[in-house]
């Protein structure tokens, strides 16, 4: 049997190198991340004592390895292909993480001090090929259970839909109460996350 040949151009090895050099990032606190130029990827850690999360904990400590949440940040226009700022003149990366670490902070149930954030300058054609990449491999409690941590603020008015389940277990951004209470309790919503964590890091 004749040994498939190695193509380093390949999406799927394209994929890897950018994850693997994403893992090669030192974690910084997300409560000290920098205002720093560029767009690219993120991966965000959980170190802290809210016990729905122990499994994770427990693999992250001392070492963050396995995200709670992992996202892109492209460009002004970016997501259109029409992108008008180019990614050394951007800090659309450095701020997306900063205002999610504005969310935890926000959160009566969680503390910024247990959180960590690692980030990749990346070109913008390869920003969504590393966010999916980042995802599939880990899976992120809050990017597959726990939808809403990425939301923004509705502005004026009554929020269509209802309240995201991360505003629900971790209640706190004050603009979350635009939207109508969901009818999942926490209760419930921390049954799925121990079921699915248990299943995923075993």
């Amino acid at each position: 049997m004749t040994p498939e040949a190695f193509n380093p151009l390949a999406i799927d090895s394209l994929a890897h190198s950018i994850v693997t050099r994403m893992t090669e990032m030192i974690p910084v606190p997300l409560n000290d991340v920098p205002l720093f130029t560029g767009a690219g990827l993120y991966a965000i850690y959980y170190r802290g004592a809210f016990p729905v999360y122990a499994d994770l904990v427990a693999i992250n400590t001392p070492t963050a390895t396995v995200p709670i949440y992992v996202g892109k940040a492209v460009p002004a226009g970016g997501r259109k292909g029409v992108g008008t700022a180019a990614s050394g003149e951007t800090k659309v990366l450095a701020n997306r993480v900063r205002e999610h670490a504005k969310s935890v902070r926000a959160a009566i149930n969680l503390d910024i001090a247990d959180f960590v954030a690692r980030w990749l300058v990346v070109e913008d054609i390869w920003i969504p090929l590393g966010e999916s990449a980042m995802i599939r491999r880990h899976r992120p409690v809050w990017n597959v259970i726990v939808d809403g941590f990425g939301n923004h603020d509705p502005g004026s008015g009554r929020g269509e839909g209802v309240r995201s389940r991360w505003d629900t277990l971790h209640p706190g951004r004050s603009w979350a109460d635009k939207y109508p209470k969901r009818e999942e309790t926490p209760a419930h919503i921390e049954q799925e996350i121990r079921e699915y964590l248990r299943s995923r890091l075993a």
